[in-house]
């Protein structure tokens, strides 16, 4: 079923799309600049990959084989085919309220043109939430293996003038297009993808870490389809997702363990996408990974002298009360083994043992799994702490709202794909974002 992993990306870009549409139109309402560049080229995008290709194709296979099965679906289809066959239509008159917007400067035409705009990304949204909610659990029910079959064949089929190879490579190169054209303080999961507001801490000149189109692949299987983020100094940057999307291996990936199949990793000003990872430690990655994965029949202050191997012997001592007095509960069991401690205390022998190796940028890899709520808290409050002395942190968490309620920036993973980003604030309040991981 194929087919359905395309629908369900091309979802996700026009849910994308519509949320981005939503921000500008916010931001041009409190005094931004009206681009109009923008807007054509997102109508372009929406017309062209959305009404013409995508809605075709699902009105003359998915939608007419799911007829064929059942009456069951039959009046959310009509309504769904009927805002397919008005689409064109109604961009058009978005189009013309554009034009008049433009040429009219501020006032009532732009005005109108906003509430048009919020209007159709309201409808849009709409549309994709039906498609998904009402339509697909029942075409995975009741469609047969021969449905499936005619399905996927139409969607991958290369040689289509609206679905093959050139139409995809348009596509591609309109949606960069967009991302491009887009404020800076939107960002698009592109190479500017939620940058700071002027006035920040962090300055774009002061990027850390950037990825470019990084995959990575178990065997057959994809992880990693192509990641683009970034993480300037003093930042604290999360990374929230299900279970399964692939936050795990993109940390592993990023800090070596796990082999990169494509992209470039640049940190601090340099490619250090092909260095082992004892290297990249070396340079300052240090991670405190998943599980904690302390060496439990070793004493604690071992544990933390392991994360300081590779630094001079001299600052080893200084460090190591460093971390003693951030978790004093380390110092009164230095020479316990660490295997005798807490769900909470390994993870802060974790986050020391990282910090012993001091870090340009801290990973940290779902510090909040497995510990009581007011174990989170603690562990939390030690990551804030960190954050305010100028720390650069990188936080892969599932406990969606913790992570975006410290965070300066943060990016959605779905399915090995980055599918949203912008500051912590803004993805608490989004509504894709409160419906798929905050339980709102």
């Amino acid at each position: 079923m194929q087919s359905l992993r395309i629908i369900t990306e091309e979802h996700q870009n026009l849910w994308r799309i519509a949320t981005t549409l939503d921000q500008v139109a916010a931001e041009v309402r409190d005094g931004g600049a009206l681009e109009q560049a923008f807007f054509s080229s997102v109508f372009d995008y929406i017309e062209q990959f959305m009404d013409k290709a995508h809605h075709a194709k699902e009105d003359d296979y998915l939608f007419r084989l799911l007829r064929e099965r059942t009456t069951l679906a039959d009046v959310v289809l009509d309504r769904l085919q009927a805002e397919h066959s008005n689409g064109v239509e109604n961009l058009k008159g978005l189009r013309a309220r554009l034009a008049a917007a433009a040429a009219g400067g501020a006032g009532q035409a732009t005005d109108e043109f906003l509430q048009a705009l919020n209007t159709y990304t309201a409808a849009l949204k709409s549309h994709v939430r039906s498609e998904e909610k009402d339509v697909m659990p029942l075409a995975r029910e009741l469609l047969t293996e021969a449905d499936w079959a005619e399905i996927d064949a139409a969607f991958l089929d290369n040689e289509d003038p609206l679905f093959g190879s050139k139409a995809r490579a348009e596509f591609r190169e309109l949606y960069h297009r967009i991302a491009s054209l887009a404020p800076e303080s939107i960002g698009l999961g592109a190479r500017s993808a939620g940058a700071l507001q002027p006035g920040s801490r962090a300055a774009a000149a002061d990027v850390l870490l950037s990825v470019h189109g990084m995959e990575s692949c178990y065997g057959r299987i994809k992880a990693l389809k192509g990641i683009d983020l970034e993480v300037r100094k003093g930042e604290l940057v999360a990374l929230i997702g299900a279970n399964g999307a692939g936050k795990t291996t993109f940390l592993r990936t990023l800090s070596g363990v796990q082999p990169m199949s494509a992209g470039r990793i640049m940190f601090d000003g340099a490619d250090i996408s092909r260095l082992r990872a004892d290297l990249r430690m070396r340079r300052g990655i240090c991670q405190s990974p998943e599980g904690r994965q302390v060496f439990g029949p070793l004493s604690i202050e071992d544990n933390l002298r392991l994360g300081a191997y590779t630094q001079p012997k001299g600052q080893v001592e200084g460090d190591l009360q460093k971390v003693y007095n951030m978790f004093p509960v380390l110092k009164e069991k230095s020479q316990l083994p660490a295997g005798t401690l807490s769900g909470g205390q390994q993870q802060m022998l974790a986050i020391g043992r990282a910090l012993m190796g001091r870090p340009k940028v801290l990973l940290l890899d779902e510090p909040s799994m497995g510990l009581a709520p007011l174990l989170v808290e603690e562990v939390l409050n030690v990551v804030k702490t960190l954050k305010e002395q100028g720390m650069t942190i990188f936080l892969v968490e599932q406990n969606a709202f913790a992570a975006l309620a410290i965070a300066d920036r943060a990016y959605v993973l779905e399915t090995g794909s980055i599918t949203l980003t912008g500051s912590g604030s803004e993805l608490i309040a989004n509504e894709q974002v409160r419906a798929a991981y905050l339980g709102m």
